[in-house]
């Protein structure tokens, strides 16, 4: 049921009514009144006009019972005698008599004509008595009865008439009466549409376009019917007042549904359009494919060379991504940059596979290609991940993850390529959350150990130490490798904790170690990770460490990245340098393959650099990686460092790396990890 609102146009039409109301009700009471008074008028003036004639009866009767009396007074005193019935019979005549009488003086009747009305009854009568005189003594007395018939019939005569004229001024009085408030009606009335008019309607149309405002509809208030009066000059503010309003909607829009850097289409914007585009999609049965971009080691370009640097390798990356797409002639497409190095393409198509395809090798293409950055050329390149609608997805935000999904299988496939989402990447997806939440407690549970590699010498073939790795037995999986596990202990932030577990294990497990023969003791030597370097209490950590071990520092070697230098170069060069005072050394780790290992070890302080085992397993096949292993090996020995070559597999790159004079090295060829009691026992 409706709620009634009281409206001004309910209000003016009451106050309508009210005044009619109060009108009609306060002429209906003067009409009643009136209607009164002429009553009690009528009713006064008939007594008025009775009592008139009644006096006038009265005197006539007075005056006919006096001629009477002296008429028969001769007859009684018997001077004429015989004339009393004449008389009397000639009274008789008047009009109006009823009744005549003449007694003596002792009362008794003499004689009388007519009708004596009897005692209490005068019917309508005016009566009179005159005393009979003869020569000054009282003979009798005349009485006499005049009716009142003919002057009640003039007062009636009287009231009716003058009711007559009284009626016709009522009436001429009731119709001006009516007139007048059909007068007033009718102005009420024209008032009221008046006000309904120039006033509600306009009001009405304001709050209708207020109501549109506030829905979003600025065109529908920006067409008032403004008038010259007041509320034409509030229907002409509120237009502009709009008008404003929607400029400003417009451009807060455009700032929180665009990327401020590349102009691109931000998150937000690229939800909204997604969501709108399946809703239409699903309606026709359309496809629609999603592209997935991330810009591979961006960070290294913001570390090296600045923000600005990667603001504009960014600029210029979304720049190709949108000729890429022009090239393609993609109807609908629509490019977004979903956050940091982050884009998403998504386009609809008929064959959606194959021109997602050749768009995911057009845009690798065109970012690959080397770009000029602060006056220095740069290469990147790009994994895609590509999903498709409604073939992997019905929802957007499903879309989104298995387009990313699909993007970090291309990462893991080497970067630079592309990947569409598969079924299979949901079900690694479920197992790496499995090993991750898996993994928390592993140490407790007794399902970590550490293994050890041996490091030999490769001049003479001892054993001068080894590297601590980190074996971890899944109860249902089996042994889970490391390049797994450690992933995932990085991102989730679990690598701390195990971090300092395995130092503080290798080091106790190290101080056991008995020293070779000529006295020289083995080293031990830990992975530390970019996290556990971050921190920044890495130093205060492995001195608590060592004293709680008791291991000699000289025997601690800790293995780190070219990553973890990379974060932060002046916090590195900070901890190396406490390490090194602490007699710790710092190796560098995978060496070789970072984007610019030369200029940390000219700039960051370590004592020796493993060469990475993607060199080595190519030493004797690959020109270049046995030029590039032979150089790194001549330039330690020039900057004073220790060199490590890791991943010896056969006696061929063990013989090519002793003879380019490569003093140290580990690998299945020499010797596989052994747990801490079989690693001792290569010690003694």
């Amino acid at each position: 049921m409706r709620r009634f609102r009281w409206t001004l146009r309910a209000q003016m039409l009451a106050w309508l009514l009210l005044c009619v109301g109060t009108l009609a009700t306060v002429f209906a009471s003067l009409v009643w009144h009136e209607q009164r008074s002429f009553t009690a008028m009528r009713e006064g003036g008939d007594a008025l006009v009775f009592d008139v004639l009644e006096q006038g009866l009265e005197a006539r009767a007075k005056g006919l019972a006096g001629e009477l009396a002296i008429a028969v007074a001769p007859g009684m005193a018997g001077v004429v005698p015989g004339r009393l019935e004449a008389q009397l019979a000639e009274r008789m005549q008047h009009a109006g008599l009823r009744y005549v009488r003449v007694v003596d003086a002792a009362g008794g009747l003499l004689g009388e004509r007519g009708v004596v009305p009897v005692p209490g009854d005068d019917g309508h009568l005016v009566e009179a008595r005159a005393p009979v005189n003869h020569r000054g003594q009282v003979l009798g007395e005349v009485q006499l009865g005049l009716s009142t018939d003919e002057a009640r019939a003039a007062a009636r005569a009287w009231g009716e008439a003058t009711e007559v004229r009284f009626a016709s001024a009522r009436e001429s009085h009731l119709q001006g009466v009516l007139g007048a408030l059909a007068i007033i009606l009718v102005f009420g009335l024209i008032g009221l549409y008046s006000m309904r008019r120039y006033v509600l309607e306009p009001i009405r149309a304001l709050a209708h376009a207020a109501a549109a405002v506030e829905a979003g509809r600025y065109a529908e208030a920006q067409h008032l019917k403004a008038g010259e009066d007041e509320i034409g000059d509030l229907s002409r503010i509120f237009s502009r007042m709009t008008a404003a309003v929607a400029r400003q909607e417009r451009e807060i829009r455009r700032i929180a549904y665009t990327d401020p850097l590349t102009g691109l289409g931000n998150r937000l914007a690229l939800g909204t359009s997604l969501e709108s585009r399946l809703l239409t999609l699903q309606a026709s049965s359309g496809e629609l494919a999603l592209l997935f971009i991330d810009l591979d080691d961006i960070k290294r370009v913001n570390d090296t060379l600045g923000h600005p640097a990667g603001d504009e390798l960014l600029v210029e990356a979304a720049t190709r991504i949108r000729k890429a797409c022009d090239a393609m002639a993609l109807e609908g497409a629509e490019i977004a940059r979903f956050g940091g190095d982050e884009f998403v393409v998504l386009f609809p198509a008929e064959a959606t596979r194959p021109c997602a395809e050749a768009l995911a090798a057009r845009i690798l293409a065109a970012i690959g290609a080397p770009l000029r950055v602060h006056d220095r050329d740069l290469v990147i390149s790009a994994s895609i991940g590509i999903t498709v609608f409604p073939d992997d997805a019905s929802s957007a935000s499903q879309l989104i993850k298995n387009a990313d999904m699909a993007m970090y299988q291309a990462k893991a496939a080497g970067k630079g390529c592309f990947r569409f989402y598969s079924r299979t990447i949901d079900e690694q997806f479920e197992r790496r959350v499995r090993l991750e939440n898996d993994l928390r407690g592993a140490w407790e549970r007794g399902e970590m150990s550490l293994a050890f590699q041996p490091v030999f010498d490769l001049v003479d073939g001892r054993v001068v130490g080894a590297e601590a790795l980190l074996r971890w037995a899944h109860p249902e999986l089996g042994l889970v490798p490391p390049s797994v596990f450690i992933g995932i202990a990085e991102e989730s932030g679990q690598v701390e904790a195990l971090g300092h577990r395995v130092l503080e294990t290798a080091l106790r497990a190290a101080a056991a170690w008995p020293s070779a023969p000529d006295g020289r003791a083995p080293f031990v030597a830990v992975n530390v990770s970019p996290r556990q370097l971050a921190l920044g209490n890495l130093p205060e950590t492995v001195e608590a460490l060592l004293a709680q071990s008791g291991l000699n520092p000289h025997r601690l070697h800790l293995e780190l990245t070219e990553t973890a230098i990379l974060r932060d170069e002046a916090q590195a060069r900070v901890a190396f340098t406490r390490l090194r005072a602490l007699g710790v050394g710092i190796w560098l780790d995978d060496f070789g393959t970072g984007f610019s290992g030369l200029s940390h070890l000219r700039r960051v302080p370590v004592d020796g650099v493993k060469i990475d085992r993607s060199f080595i397993t190519d030493l004797l096949r690959d020109p270049n990686d046995l030029a590039l292993t032979t150089g790194v090996i001549a330039m330690s020995h020039s900057l004073g460092v220790t060199v490590v070559a890791e991943g010896i597999e056969n006696v061929g790159q063990h013989d090519m790396l002793r003879e380019r004079g490569c003093p140290l090295g580990q690998g299945f060829h020499l010797g596989h990890p052994l747990p801490p009691g079989e690693i001792e026992r290569l010690f003694g």
